[in-house]
């Protein structure tokens, strides 16, 4: 049985055969080759889960949905991250180095984007100007001064890494929950919003 799917997890299951009759031909041919599909955030009907197909260029992204009961496999962004390949990528760099530090805080994190696609997949979706993509899974709140001691580790880096505070409601930058501003975007199912306290607002759909 498949267990709540969340954003950012990577499920295989979706078949050429699934999608509308306007779904461009690339998207066809990347799930013709077993590639997966990532969760997205939007409000579907009851037993189906928001996907988006990626292709090889940034520019080629395809929102979908498929069959909660179709999935047959799904990797989330936390197991990624359980024995990471040597990389000569600074996005792999990166991750090599700040690993120790992220398993520090003690709180579960991941991988996502580029480097994650490919860690899970076995394509080679990141290159040599590829940001590294971060999840950090925070159910209570943290700490705006560790948000920003955090982050100042993240810009020393040797690549731009971006990370997601996932809350109990939604997406946060790590950068702007660092920063000095009275209110973030949180990213929910319903969209995106301002808001002064994430972790004040359960009632919004992750």
């Amino acid at each position: 049985m498949i267990d709540r799917l969340r954003p950012h997890d990577l499920l295989w299951g979706l078949t050429p055969a699934q999608l509308p009759a306007d779904a461009p031909a690339w998207v066809r041919q990347v799930l013709a080759a077993g590639q997966p599909v990532v969760v997205r955030r939007a409000l579907v009907a009851s037993g189906q889960v928001a996907v988006g197909v990626r292709g090889a260029s940034r520019d080629q992204r395809f929102a979908t949905t498929l069959e909660v009961s179709r999935v047959l496999r799904r990797v989330g962004p936390e197991q990624l991250v359980e024995r990471l390949p040597a990389g000569v990528l600074p996005a792999f760099k990166a991750l090599a180095l700040l690993k120790p530090f992220l398993d520090e805080l003690g709180l579960v994190w991941g991988v996502t984007g580029s480097v994650g696609y490919q860690l899970a997949s076995g394509v080679e979706a990141a290159h040599v100007e590829s940001d590294l993509d971060l999840l950090l899974r925070t159910p209570q709140p943290l700490s705006r001064q560790l948000a920003g001691e955090l982050q100042r580790l993240l810009d020393e880096a040797p690549c731009a890494v971006d990370l997601q505070l996932e809350t109990p409601s939604g997406g946060v930058a790590l950068r702007e929950w660092a920063g000095d501003s009275a209110r973030v975007l949180l990213k929910c199912a319903t969209g995106a919003r301002l808001i002064e306290d994430p972790w004040a607002a359960r009632e919004l759909a992750a």
